[in-house]
């Protein structure tokens, strides 16, 4: 930053489907991993906000969870969290994948950013542009265009970067002018905490299929820097069944010890020095109704 130059800083919201590629954006444009990302929908269970640097602007993006048609109180917290990353930005930029087009849940995402967006810009990112062709593309967006104003058209690639660079331009000249938001070397507002947790339910989520994914959770019990410089974790996996817990632990163990190794291995890189993490499974039928769990992955019990 020189002397004369005039700094920018605000928040812009990522928001779309599940699935749609909202999390390797925002890893994208951060330049290191601060959200969960998996194949499977609905992982982001929060709002993550992670922090670029755009030349002079400081980009504060919050990765929202996917909106979605919610079921239980999870996913009505999750959908709330979701708006309310939206009404809390400066931008606004909804993701659409590009195979999947124009679909019912983005019209009603469209819906909604009709009636809350007011005269803040909305950017539209057509995301895995590699995966179909340039007519359908065209198509695509002249479609989508149609049935709301963007103020700009970006298509992206979020997994191998095409059109990011000018998208993150994009956003950091339309910024408001005023001073940055966070120390400038900072990446993410989430605690290590919660960060740490996520990381380990992303190999959970990985490893495990079908539902269980959606029916567990992982809370950082306690953190103890040590004199050697390493770190030591303890962590809880909730679980809400009995039989629940031993798809976690797996035969003989296998499962949790594949899940803590990878995600020992993850957090060791992302803190840069040894970690000694300790996981636990524990069944709390009830977790999905517990204000103390919401809490915990930043959410609001009440929106449920």
């Amino acid at each position: 930053m020189t002397e004369d130059s005039e700094t920018r800083a605000g928040f812009v919201a990522l928001i779309g489907e599940p699935n749609a590629g909202k999390s390797t954006l925002l890893n994208r444009m951060v330049g290191a991993k601060v959200s969960i990302v998996t194949h499977k929908v609905q992982t982001t269970r929060t709002r993550i906000r992670g922090i670029a640097m755009e030349g002079d602007a400081q980009i504060v993006f919050v990765d929202t969870p996917g909106i979605f048609r919610p079921r239980r109180r999870l996913d009505r917290s999750m959908v709330a969290a979701a708006w309310g990353g939206v009404s809390d930005a400066d931008i606004i930029v909804l993701l659409i994948e590009a195979q999947r087009g124009l679909t019912d849940g983005v019209q009603t995402i469209l819906g909604q950013l009709k009636e809350i967006a007011g005269e803040r810009p909305v950017a539209l990112a057509i995301n895995k542009i590699d995966r179909v062709k340039a007519e359908h593309l065209l198509a695509l967006s002249a479609q989508v265009n149609e049935a709301y104003p963007f103020a700009q058209t970006f298509m992206i690639s979020a997994e191998k970067g095409y059109g990011c660079d000018d998208l993150k331009a994009w956003l950091g000249a339309e910024l408001p002018a005023g001073p940055w938001l966070y120390p400038e070397d900072q990446i993410a507002d989430l605690p290590m905490r919660m960060i740490a947790a996520e990381i380990t339910r992303e190999k959970l989520t990985l490893r495990l299929h079908e539902e269980l994914p959606y029916q567990l959770t992982v809370e950082t019990e306690s953190w103890e820097d040590r004199k050697d410089g390493s770190a030591k974790i303890d962590q809880i996996i909730y679980v809400a069944r009995d039989g629940h817990k031993g798809i976690v632990l797996g035969h003989k163990g296998e499962a949790i010890r594949a899940v803590g190794k990878a995600a020992r291995e993850e957090l060791s890189e992302f803190l840069d020095r040894p970690v000694h993490l300790f996981l636990t499974v524990k069944v709390r039928e009830k977790w999905l109704d517990e204000k103390e769990r919401f809490t915990e992955m930043g959410l609001d019990f009440n929106d449920g």
